[in-house]
């Protein structure tokens, strides 16, 4: 078990995908994503999310992320934020709003 305190340790954010790209020397198949989190900047991702979406699934589609993990290098690629999904047998489902709402909302 987990404090309420450390939950809010974790920044989650509401971010829109601007740029979606292979990322051919990832171990996993996965998905190299800038996001824009409004007054947080702009932000890269490496995301594992390549059975259930598109490149076009993503493009401009709001995301949830951790954004305040220190930065991850994965493979040729520097990893700034935690994309949230769910794991099901057919891939991962990325959480999101049932609204859009500004970019750089903070989940409380």
């Amino acid at each position: 078990m987990i404090t309420f305190d450390d939950f809010q340790k974790l920044d989650i954010r509401l971010g829109t995908i601007l740029e979606v790209k292979d990322f051919p020397k990832a171990r996993k198949p996965a998905y190299q994503l800038v996001i824009d989190f409004g007054p947080l900047g702009i932000k890269k991702s490496s995301a594992q999310i390549t059975d259930l979406y598109t490149k076009t699934d993503l493009l401009n589609r709001q995301v949830l992320a951790v954004v305040n993990f220190p930065p991850k290098q994965i493979a040729t690629f520097m990893s700034e934020c935690l994309v949230l999904g769910i794991e099901t047998k057919e891939g991962v489902v990325l959480l999101n709003t049932d609204k859009t709402g500004p970019n750089g909302s903070k989940v409380s």
